[in-house]
Parts: structure tokens; sequence; C-alpha cells
């Protein structure tokens, strides 16, 4: 049970490692990308090229849905990013249950944002779960965690999709123990759990008052989604990579602009913009931004 490109390597090591995949539960097909054309999901793609059976319900919640998956008899579910909560129905189904793999180490960082909320909260390691869903958010028993350094430079969706590629070793080799009678489920320890929270688009914009080592994160906790943004001259600015330094100078959000590079006053320290996309263009480098922008110095981002 999954849907978007970074699940797609749990379905591909769970067929490698043997097991048969009786059906593929994933969103139905919506519109996406610039002309907003509706088409397949990434895994739908995959189960349609491999001829796999691909069930695409608007919910879990009908009696015949239900109906279907029971008949597949399925030993487990294993649900990577689907995009649905599971009723208590659907995970009474399998005689194993339904295992989630969470990208975080849980109790912390659960709920919908789990890579972000870790780069954004300066998190040195973060890694991935797989646990037995129940009814709660996040809540259910532990099977097994991996633990995982996070990269200085280092976004959200470079990270998921490292994590997610873990969780499928990781899944394997839980499957072998539940066959085998060796892994016991484990709670969570509730004391020790944090919540992130679902990102709309306005999480992105950049407060200039804020520290430039914040900002920083943000850059690299929104990308892809919701993206971090400024505007200037009345358009919108995409920040896409940049670095902090430890520099006071000018109001929040003045830009100094030289040959090579952008640096924008924040709240404390300085941000190093080194790749920015202003809105209608492509992404470019800050010593092409420069050179086709004349006056940036003194002007003020956001």
């Amino acid at each position: 049970m999954g849907t978007p490109e970074f699940a797609v390597p749990v379905a591909e090591r769970l067929l490698k490692a043997g097991h048969r995949l009786v059906g593929v539960y994933t969103q139905p097909d919506r519109p996406a990308g610039r002309g907003r054309r509706t088409g397949p999901t990434p895994v739908k793609r995959f189960a349609l090229e491999r001829e796999l059976a691909v069930f695409q319900p608007k919910s879990l919640a009908d009696a015949e849905t239900r109906a279907a998956m029971a008949a597949l008899k399925p030993d487990a579910s294993i649900v990577a990013a689907y995009g649905k909560l599971l009723p208590r129905p659907v995970l009474d189904i399998p005689r194993f249950g339904c295992l989630n793999i969470h990208p975080s180490l849980l109790p912390r960082h659960r709920g919908a944002s789990p890579v972000a909320s870790a780069i954004l909260s300066g998190d040195q390691a973060t890694g991935v779960t797989v646990m037995l869903l129940d009814e709660g958010l996040d809540t259910g028993p532990v099977l097994a965690q991996m633990q995982a350094q996070i990269g200085r430079d280092e976004t959200a969706d470079s990270l998921t999709r490292r994590l997610f590629e873990m969780g499928a070793e990781l899944t394997v080799e839980v499957l072998r123990g539940l066959a085998e009678g060796t892994i016991r489920p484990r709670a969570q320890r509730e004391e020790d759990a944090t919540m992130s929270t679902r990102l709309g688009r306005e999480a992105g914009r950049i407060d200039w008052t804020s520290p430039a080592e914040q900002i920083a994160l943000m850059v690299r906790a929104y990308h892809p989604w919701p993206g971090t943004f400024t505007t200037w001259n009345g358009r919108t600015i995409k920040i896409l990579e940049a670095s902090a330094v430890p520099d006071n100078r000018d109001t929040p959000g003045t830009l100094s602009a030289t040959r090579g590079s952008i640096e924008v006053a924040t709240g404390a320290g300085v941000l190093i913009v080194t790749r920015l996309q202003i809105e209608g263009r492509r992404a470019v480098s800050a010593s092409e931004f420069v050179a086709g922008h004349h006056g940036l110095t003194g002007s003020i981002f956001g």
C-alpha cells in the first residue's frame, strides 16, 4: 500500500526477496504537474509494468472494498506513504497485521512531516521505524528501527528517499522475523512522543528576522514541498540552496550582492544564497542571478 515515487523501492525489495504481492493499493489517479494531466501514481506504474493487481479505492470504509481486500488473503499489508488512514476492519485482515514504514525514530516526529521536522529541528540523526499500525496516528507498537545520520546538506527529498530504501530492507527482515516468531512488538514511550504537522504553502515563507541558521534549515527541510520562498520587487523567489554564517549587518532582508554570491541580512547572522528561482524562470546560481539583475545591493527580500 503506497503512492509516491519513494515508496516504489519498498515494492521492488519485497519482490526481490521472493514475496508475492497479491495486491497493490494506491491512491486514485489525479491531475499532476504543470499541465494538470491525470495520470497513474508512481506505485501504480510500477505495479502495471509487472502485471500486479492494482486497487485504487476512494475510501477504505465501505464493506465492498474491505471484502475485496479480505479475498486476497494477505499474510501482511506493507504500508509505505499510502496516504489514507486504515480503519480497524482493514487492520484486522492480514494475519500478521499492517506494517507501516515511518521515516523517523518513533515516537519522535509522529505525523505527516517527520523528515522535514527532523531537519528543521536540527537533529543530527533520525531513522526509520517499522511498526504495527493501530487506529492512532503513528502510535502502534514498534517492530524494528534503524538509525541514520542526517547529512550536512541533505534535503527532505534526498533523506526521505534514503530512509524508505532503508525501510525496505528493514521490512524484509521484519517479515522474516514475524514468520519465524522471533520478533515481539514493543510499545512506544508516550512521554517521548513529538508531533509533526501537515505542511501548507505558507510554512515556507521566510521571516527574515529569524536567525540565518534556522532559515538555512528551512531551505533543506522544505525541499521540495512547500519550498522556501520570499518576495523581491513584487515577485516570488524560491531559495533553493543556502548556508548561514555568523555575521551581523543591515536590516533583516537587506541584500548584498557580489559577483558570485547573494548575502541576505537576517535577525542573527547572514544567509548566503547559492541557488534560487524567480517565478516563471528556471532555477539559476547566485552568480547567474546577479549577472542578470543590476542594483541588487541594498534592495530588500520579503
